[in-house]
């Protein structure tokens, strides 16, 4: 069973900036495209923003496009959300995990972060 750890969040004013981080409990973290998603107060998951295996390639929800960057360290067996510019949209719980050939959640979900932006 994989575990997943995010942290990193907090409590953020408008325009302010953050990185998240996660953790992942496995030797073959290096083999697997990972992704953040975050889930806002009252509503679903939704995709963030996701990264191949090598760190090649990133792609990222049109919401947070040139305001949040995603990286990974496979030596550490972690992946990171940088968050720019941050509005109260981007008020939820954050949560990382690998994704699948469906580019759907792979594994069971860690406890999230929750990040909070206040206007």
């Amino acid at each position: 069973q994989v575990q997943l750890v995010e942290s990193g969040g907090g409590l953020d004013q408008a325009g302010g900036s953050r990185r998240l981080s996660c953790t992942a409990s496995l030797l073959t973290f290096n083999l697997y495209p990972m992704a953040w998603f975050r889930q806002a107060p009252g509503k679903g998951r939704e995709f963030v923003a996701r990264i191949t295996s090598n760190g090649d390639r990133v792609d990222y929800t049109s919401s947070v496009k040139g305001r949040f960057t995603i990286s990974r360290d496979n030596f550490k067996n972690a992946v990171y959300l940088q968050m720019n510019n941050l509005n109260p949209e981007d008020t939820a719980v954050y949560y990382c995990n690998a994704l699948n050939s469906a580019r759907t959640p792979l594994w069971s979900w860690g406890q999230g972060t929750q990040v909070t932006v206040s206007s």
